[in-house]
């Protein structure tokens, strides 16, 4: 069984936890709906759910151990959860934090693209 998910961040091609989902297939690229919030956490994005911005990134379709392979790298559940968005090649999953601790400094990516 094989499932999709939408990154945006360090599992995209280019970026080093991009090695995580190696090998799995890219059907290309996505924006999102205008609804979220992309902020740099220092070595990394995290994406809430509440917003005005679009999130770009890149959509894979990954096997069952690549996927455990993202959740364990991203924390799944307790540092990032998941939902699953409409993107153009059907749903895939994305990742998202619930809330930044209000003492870490952060800042908002309005372009909603981490580079």
């Amino acid at each position: 069984m094989s499932n999709k998910i939408f990154v945006y961040g360090t599992l995209t091609k280019g970026f080093y936890n991009h090695r995580v989902i190696e090998g799995a297939t890219l059907l290309g690229t996505h924006e999102t709906e205008p609804e979220y919030t992309m902020a740099n956490l220092g070595g990394f994005p995290a994406v809430l759910l509440d917003g005005e911005h679009s999130i770009k990134g890149e959509v894979y379709e990954v096997d069952e151990d690549t996927f455990r392979r993202a959740d364990a790298l991203e924390g799944y559940p307790s540092f990032y959860n998941r939902i699953e968005i409409d993107t153009k090649y059907g749903k895939a999953w994305m990742y998202y934090i619930k809330e930044i601790s209000p003492h870490r400094r952060i800042v908002i990516i309005e372009a909603g693209e981490w580079k």
